[in-house]
């Protein structure tokens, strides 16, 4: 990933955020909701309006565009596998058409799951030589846009907010790469876009950011209000799904 990180020229920009609706929301949740999930649902809304955030750049077989039909994110995900920390890829497929529920019981899957289980594929890439897994990732990258947003995603998340750590530039190779870090006492955080400046400027991500702000408190929190008015159907919603 960092290899080809290397040939995408990104920049950020970060933005002030107010969560404090979000955070009494969820305190009253009758379960619970990552803070991450909340952010890639409100990106991929907000990307349904935004279409450079779907916009891939390819150099092969000449410079050119892609756009993809709608938003699939990649959340980096630690896990302890074989008495070390590894760093794994969850997925999650137009986030901007699941619940927080649903995304909230896969995120489950990918930190409970067994590793060898739930991440099989990436495990089994991670042990090929270098140059065959160089080879798969070019493959993946440059020959089939539809084939890299199931894979790789549309874009990327990353945050250390729970340890209490900013991340200043995330490391992604993707169009556009998000991070936010913790809170301070004003229910405040700063949220970060890293971005591939060959797509869009930075005014264009500076409105981005203001949607993203605008659709957490206005989507994401109506949604969170509407499960703490009927627990029983978010009960029922999960009862069916699990039968």
């Amino acid at each position: 990933m960092l290899h080809y990180r290397q040939q995408v020229p990104t920049c950020a920009h970060d933005r002030e955020v107010d969560l404090s609706r979000l955070v009494e929301l969820r305190s009253r949740l009758p379960q619970r909701i990552s803070w991450a999930l909340m952010f890639i649902k409100a990106f991929g809304l907000v990307a349904q309006t935004r279409p450079l955030l779907r916009q891939t750049y390819f150099r092969w077989p000449w410079p050119h565009v892609s756009l993809h039909p709608h938003s699939a994110a990649v959340m980096a995900l630690h896990r302890d596998f074989r008495d070390e920390p590894w760093l794994f890829w969850a997925r999650f497929p137009q986030p901007e058409t699941q619940s927080l529920i649903a995304m909230q019981e896969k995120l489950a899957e990918y930190q409970q799951q067994p590793v060898a289980t739930i991440f099989r594929q990436q495990l089994q890439l991670s042990g090929l030589p270098t140059l065959l897994r160089r080879l798969f990732w070019w493959w993946t990258l440059n020959v089939s846009p539809a084939k890299r947003a199931k894979r790789t995603g549309t874009f990327f998340l990353s945050t250390l907010a729970g340890s209490g750590a900013v991340i200043q530039h995330p490391p992604a190779f993707l169009t556009s790469n998000m991070t936010y870090g913790p809170m301070d006492e004003n229910n405040r955080c700063r949220v970060t876009i890293a971005y591939d400046h060959r797509l869009m400027d930075g005014l264009y991500i500076a409105e981005c950011l203001a949607d993203l702000e605008t659709t957490l408190n206005g989507p994401i929190a109506d949604e969170l209000e509407e499960m703490i008015r009927s627990p029983n159907n978010v009960a029922g919603d999960q009862d069916q799904r699990a039968a």
